[in-house]
C-alpha cells in the first residue's frame, strides 16, 4: 500500500502525467466508446414504455460493463445489479491503494437518454454521432454517457502513476431521465457494500464555461406530470357548439392562472418559494463577475418581427443566475388533444392535456409540492369540468427534492482549486444548476458527513435534452484529470 500523505499537493510532474493519461484514454478509447453509445436509442423508461423488450438500455449497460472490465485496475469488481421489474444498474468497486482509513469515494453517472426532440441541424441527428472540431454531437454523450468512462479513467490514471487513493465504488443507473424511480431500491440493496462514503463525485452536471473547473453548489427539485381538462366525450362541430360548450383550452388556462402569473412567470403559491441562503447569493455575485452577460446570451434566442432579439426575464447576471437556480418555474413541455396544424378542422375538441415541468428551489420538499400542486389544480374546476393532474412517479413518490451542497471541507476546497489551476490554468468556479439530480438529496440524507463534488461537461450551448447536443471533448479530458486529483486528495 502506498503511504503518501493525501494532504500534500501533487507534484507538477504528477498532475501532468494524469492529464496525459486522460488525453490518451479519451482519444483512443473514450471517444470511440461514446460514439457507439450515442448511436443506440437507449431512451429512459418514461419515454420508452417497452424499454425491456427493445433491449437498448440493456445493450448500453452491457457495453459499458464490458469496457469497465477491461481496465487495468487491480482488484476491480463489477456487477450488473438487477431487481425484478426495474432498469439495470452497474455497480463497481475498487480496493484502496492507500494504507489506513476505511472511507469510500462514490462515483455516479447514468446511461439512459432523453427523447430525440426536433430541430437538429441537417448534418446531425440524435442517434447519428458526429465528431467535429472537438465536439462529439448526439443524444446522451454529454448527459451523461461519458460519466462511467471518465470515472474509471480517473481511477486508472492514478493507479498507473502509482498515486495513492482511497477505496472507490461506482453507481451507474439507467433511469435518471425518468426521475430515478428505481434508484432508491438499488441504494437500499447496495448500502452495505457502499461503505462509509466520505466523497461523492457526481458527473451529471454542468459548467459555466469551458475555461475552468466548475463545482455545482445547488440543484433544483422537480414535479412533473400531466394536467388534463375534459369537457366532452367526443369532438363536435365548433360552429355548432362554441359559445355554449366551454373550451377545454380556456379552462386549462384558467387553472394554470392559479399557479402562475402569466405576465411575469412568477409562481403564486408561497410554499413553492424559499429564502435563498446568503452564501449562495454571494457565490452568484462572484460567478456573475466571471461570466458576465454570457449567463443569458448563451441561449439560442429567436428574433422578433422587427429583428430585435428576444429578451430574457433579466439581463442582470447575478439576478439571472439566481432566477435559473433558486426560483420555482413552470414549463409546458408537451401537449395532447391538439391535432397537427395540417389536420386541424373546425372541431371543438373534447379535451386538452399539457405536460407540466415544475422546477422547485433546492430547499422545497418535492413530495409536498406535488401534493399541493394536485389540490391547487384540481379543486373547484371551472364549469365543473373534469380536471386531473397526475404526477410522474419520481424517487420519493411524486416529486424530486432539490439539493443544496454542504459547506466545503478545507481539503476539498484546496483540491478543487489546485485541480482547476493544474488542468485549466484558472481557479475553480462555483455555480448553481437549474436541473435536477434526484440522487444527490438521497445521498446527502444517507451520508450527511460526505463531501460532494458535483460537476459535468454541460457547458454553454451543449444543449442537453434539446437538438444538437454535444460533448466538449477537451473539457471532458480536463475534467477527468481533475477528478483524479480530487480523489487522490480525499483524506
Amino acid at each position: 500500500m502506498n503511504a503518501r500523505d493525501p494532504s500534500l499537493p501533487l507534484l507538477p510532474d504528477e498532475t501532468s502525467a494524469l492529464a496525459a493519461f486522460a488525453n490518451t484514454a479519451w482519444d483512443r478509447e473514450i471517444v470511440p466508446a461514446i460514439t457507439r453509445y450515442i448511436a443506440i436509442p437507449a431512451k429512459s423508461p418514461m419515454f420508452d414504455a417497452d424499454w425491456a423488450q427493445h433491449g437498448y438500455l440493456e445493450r448500453v449497460v452491457r457495453d459499458a460493463a464490458t469496457w469497465v472490465e477491461g481496465r487495468r485496475i487491480a482488484g476491480l469488481r463489477l456487477e450488473v445489479v438487477r431487481i425484478e421489474g426495474r432498469t439495470p444498474l452497474i455497480f463497481f468497486e475498487v480496493p484502496p491503494t492507500r494504507s489506513g482509513g476505511g472511507d469510500t469515494v462514490l462515483l455516479y453517472g447514468h446511461l439512459d437518454k432523453q427523447p430525440e426532440f426536433n430541430g437538429w441541424r441537417n448534418d446531425l441527428g440524435p442517434w447519428t454521432p458526429k465528431y467535429k472540431d472537438g465536439l462529439l454531437y448526439g443524444r446522451g454523450g454529454a448527459d451523461d454517457g461519458y460519466a462511467v468512462y471518465a470515472a474509471l479513467t480517473a481511477i486508472e490514471a492514478l493507479d498507473v502513476q502509482g498515486i495513492a487513493r482511497p477505496r472507490c465504488v461506482g453507481v451507474i443507473e439507467s433511469c435518471e431521465e425518468s426521475g430515478s424511480p428505481d434508484l432508491p431500491a438499488y441504494i437500499d440493496a447496495l448500502k452495505p457494500r457502499l461503505g462509509n462514503v466520505s466523497l461523492v463525485v457526481c458527473l451529471d452536471s454542468g459548467a459555466g464555461n469551458y475555461d475552468q473547473l466548475w463545482l455545482t453548489t445547488s440543484l433544483r427539485g422537480m414535479v412533473s406530470g400531466v394536467l388534463k381538462v375534459e369537457v366532452l366525450s367526443e369532438g363536435v362541430h365548433s360552429g355548432d357548439a362554441s359559445g355554449l360548450v366551454p373550451s377545454s383550452f380556456r379552462i386549462l388556462r384558467q387553472v394554470l392562472d392559479r399557479l402562475e402569473d402569466s405576465k411575469t412567470g412568477r409562481l403564486l403559491p408561497a410554499a413553492l418559494h424559499c429564502e435563498i441562503p446568503a452564501d449562495r447569493v454571494a457565490q452568484a455575485r462572484a460567478t456573475a463577475k466571471i461570466l458576465g452577460d454570457e449567463v443569458w446570451k448563451r441561449f439560442p434566442w429567436a428574433c422578433g418581427a422587427d429583428g430585435a432579439a428576444t429578451l430574457p426575464t433579466s439581463t442582470d447576471p447575478t439576478d439571472a443566475l439566481l432566477r435559473r437556480t433558486w426560483q420555482p418555474t413552470l414549463s409546458v413541455t408537451g401537449a395532447d388533444g391538439l391535432p397537427e396544424l395540417r389536420n386541424a378542422g373546425n372541431v371543438l375538441r373534447p379535451y386538452t392535456a399539457f405536460k407540466l415541468s415544475l422546477r422547485l428551489p433546492p430547499l422545497v420538499d418535492g413530495n409536498k409540492a406535488a401534493v399541493q400542486l394536485k389540490a391547487l389544480l384540481e379543486d373547484n374546476a371551472p364549469y365543473n369540468a373534469r380536471v386531473t393532474f397526475v404526477a410522474d412517479g419520481r424517487v420519493d413518490g411524486q416529486g424530486a427534492t432539490g439539493w443544496n451542497a454542504p459547506s466545503l471541507a478545507p481539503w476539498l476546497e484546496r483540491a478543487l482549486d489546485a485541480a482547476s489551476h493544474a488542468n485549466f490554468g484558472a481557479p475553480c468556479g462555483y455555480i448553481g444548476q437549474g436541473g435536477t439530480i434526484p440522487l444527490m438529496s438521497m445521498l446527502q440524507q444517507g451520508f450527511p458527513a460526505a463531501q460532494m463534488m458535483v460537476c459535468g461537461v454541460l457547458g454553454p450551448r451543449s444543449n442537453a435534452h434539446g437538438p444538437n447536443e454535444f460533448l466538449h471533448v477537451a473539457y471532458g479530458k480536463k475534467l477527468t484529470a481533475s477528478v483524479a486529483q480530487v480523489i487522490a486528495a480525499c483524506p
